[in-house]
């Protein structure tokens, strides 16, 4: 049979049983060791060193200005989550606002096409030639009134006065 130990922690730096820089720990062996709850009920005193101690006290006093400067920077904060807010809900109205209208440039383009076609398809082209001839008196040119010539650059020409004979 083996022989069971106890071991006990104590720390004498900390109130919540784990040990500090400055700690000492008192280790007891065997069965005499006493019960870790009546060692967490025990108050010890404490010491804590002056520059410990001083800047407790400077983290526990707030100075006007500072209070101020703390509201002043809360305040600035929400104003700003606020306005980015509101700004990125205009933008996604502004983006379906801009979709719609794409969509509805997209109909009129197709609705002009269609209208465009079916135009173009109502106009007989031999009725056109047809009525030129027999109501206007139009003929076709013969190879006396044709004349060519060089017009120099792209396939445009505009006259601005009469053609030479040659």
């Amino acid at each position: 049979m083996k022989k069971q130990a106890n071991f006990v922690r104590f720390d004498q730096g900390s109130r919540d049983g784990f040990a500090g820089k400055n700690s000492s720990a008192v280790y007891v062996e065997g069965s005499a060791a006493k019960r870790l709850s009546s060692l967490a009920q025990e108050e010890f005193p404490r010491e804590l060193s002056e520059h410990t101690r001083q800047n407790r006290e400077r983290a526990l006093r707030m100075n006007m200005s500072y209070v101020l400067f703390l509201t002043v920077a809360a305040f600035l904060t929400v104003f700003i989550c606020i306005n980015f807010l509101k700004l990125q809900a205009e933008t996604t109205a502004s983006q379906k606002e801009l979709t719609k209208l794409e969509m509805k440039l997209s109909e009129l383009k197709l609705a002009n096409d269609s209208e465009y076609n079916r135009i173009i398809s109502s106009v007989d082209l031999e009725e056109v030639k047809a009525d030129a001839i027999e109501r206007l008196g139009m003929t076709y040119a013969v190879s006396a009134e044709v004349r060519t010539y060089d017009s120099g650059a792209g396939d445009y020409v505009k006259q601005f006065r009469e053609v030479p004979a040659d």
